[in-house]
């Protein structure tokens, strides 16, 4: 039996996706958008994975799994998504996703593909601990204020939140924010930290960004 979270706005295909998942055996804890999401599936729920829509009606389910990983939710991701074109699939798995599977699906390949992706187990990494993304409002916030930040600002800080303590090179932050095949200098990616680190600044967060000369970018706690 696994413990599925699943986020799905089309009420016809969660029930399915409900049903099928129940019949399996498994335990379902449902959101319906991506704040919803952020409050039902979040690191305190104890989950074995994750099935998380992308056209949501109040946020990309992309940025909402970035937001979950930022905040310690690590449980293997499958996108359902109807968006199947190469550059959809290759920004989802910009975003974490384990797995893809596009609209119309068979239920069970879903289970199968779910089945596979348990059997992994979660990627335990530690928390950004005092920073919280948020994909709905585009912002981050912490005890000392809340700062809002352009889409490209949210999915790169995501990008190097979501794995705490690790360098993330340069390729992978400019693959979380910015299309598929997109030319991005090193000094506009250089750019776009500056503003990051300012705006977190605001906030006083605990949690900062840091040069690795070379290679990418990692997270410190600050001094």
């Amino acid at each position: 039996m696994l413990r599925v979270g699943l986020c799905e706005d089309q009420e016809p295909i969660r029930k399915v996706l409900v049903r099928g998942l129940r019949q399996a055996g498994h335990q379902v804890v449902v959101a319906h958008d991506g704040r919803e999401a952020l409050a039902q599936l979040g690191a305190a729920t104890s989950l074995d994975v994750l099935v998380m829509d992308i056209g949501l009606p109040d946020a990309d389910g992309r940025d909402v799994v970035a937001a979950l990983k930022s905040a310690g939710q690590h449980a293997p991701v499958l996108f359902l998504t109807a968006l199947g074109a190469t550059h959809e699939r290759l920004a989802g798995f910009a975003a974490g996703a384990d797995d893809y599977v596009v609209k119309p699906f068979e239920i069970k390949e879903v289970l199968a593909r779910l089945d596979v992706l348990a059997r992994r187990g979660p990627d335990r990494r530690l928390r950004a601990g005092g920073l919280v993304l948020d994909p709905v409002a585009h912002s981050a916030r912490t005890d000392q204020g809340r700062v809002l930040l352009t889409p490209t600002e949210f999915r790169m800080l995501a990008a190097i939140t979501s794995r705490p303590g690790e360098v993330v090179r340069r390729r992978s932050v400019v693959a979380a924010a910015w299309p598929d095949g997109a030319m991005v200098s090193e000094n506009t990616v250089d750019s776009f930290l500056r503003k990051i680190r300012a705006k977190l600044d605001e906030i006083d967060s605990p949690t900062i960004i840091e040069t690795v000369r070379g290679v990418g970018f990692t997270t410190a706690e600050r001094p």
